[in-house]
């Protein structure tokens, strides 16, 4: 049995006579015949029952249509969707991204990668930058955005933008009637940030030594979001990036931090491969939007 054999079966089922049969699947009808023959002599029984002229399925005929059927319908369903591919119609792209991004970038650059292709589907994971990399390095994130350093065999890593760090504070807090905030200004606070470990870490000690103090995180935090219950919570004031849209949630303000210190957006693909199909233009939206 083959694939040929059903659906030569099937047409026959649906069209009721080999000469119908032969036209929808536009070969000849003593071709059908012929292969109708040889299909019911490989299986060892009649599909058809010749009557007066006409072809009266057997009950073996019924119940092998059945199933044949259902197999065609979903042939025919892949068989579109390979056509919807190949039109860029249809697709996947997997993105991986820190916080940061997620919340700032992210909305707008799917708003207009999904303009333009409705149908592809996107997975998009909130990674921390360890995992990330790991994601990139075995294929199963095709892009990343992260606010970290990363540095690893075979991933690719290009400067977006640098990003200022922003004390964020409770609105009925004293800090923020300032047009800005410097070390001096968060002596005695308690004060939420990244620990000294982090990429930005460094950078903000040397902010607080140049001042002539230490920056002692009273609360460590990975992710900036982590800070806002906790500030809104008045629990402390937060030293954390600039990228997120701290405007939008309720009960916190952002202040600039001065000294400015930076910290970098960047894109991370895999070097070692080529892109996945929609990378590029994923890729540029994301340029546009930064």
């Amino acid at each position: 049995m083959n694939i040929r054999q059903l659906e030569i079966f099937r047409a026959i089922m649906r069209s009721g006579t080999l000469t119908a049969a032969a036209e929808t699947l536009h070969i000849s009808q003593p071709a059908v015949s012929k292969m109708l023959r040889h299909f019911e002599s490989q299986l060892g029984y009649a599909l058809f029952d010749r009557i007066g002229g006409r072809l009266v399925p057997t009950a073996e005929a019924e119940l092998l249509f059945a199933d044949a059927d259902h197999l065609f319908r979903e042939f025919e369903v892949v068989r579109d969707l390979a056509v919807r591919i190949r039109e860029r119609k249809v697709g996947l792209l997997r993105i991986g991204a820190s916080a940061p991004p997620t919340f700032a970038l992210l909305p707008g650059v799917i708003a207009r990668f999904k303009a333009r292709n409705p149908e592809v589907k996107l997975i998009v994971r909130t990674l921390p930058a360890e995992e990330l990399s790991e994601m990139i390095a075995v294929g199963e994130v095709d892009l990343g955005l992260t606010l970290s350093t990363i540095r690893a065999p075979m991933v690719r890593t290009e400067l977006l933008r640098a990003s200022p760090v922003v004390v964020l504070m409770h609105p009925d807090h004293p800090l923020a009637g300032l047009p800005h905030v410097t070390p001096p200004d968060l002596k005695g606070e308690t004060l939420i940030s990244y620990g000294s470990h982090a990429d930005v870490g460094p950078p903000m000690d040397q902010a607080f030594e140049r001042a002539g103090m230490t920056r002692t995180v009273h609360i460590e935090i990975t992710p900036s979001i982590s800070a806002v219950p906790l500030v809104r919570a008045g629990l402390g004031v937060a030293l954390v990036d600039g990228l997120m849209p701290w405007a939008d949630f309720p009960g916190i303000v952002a202040r600039p931090f001065l000294p400015t210190v930076l910290m970098s957006l960047s894109l991370v693909t895999n070097g070692g491969r080529p892109p996945a199909r929609f990378v590029r233009e994923f890729t540029k939206h994301i340029r546009a939007c930064v």
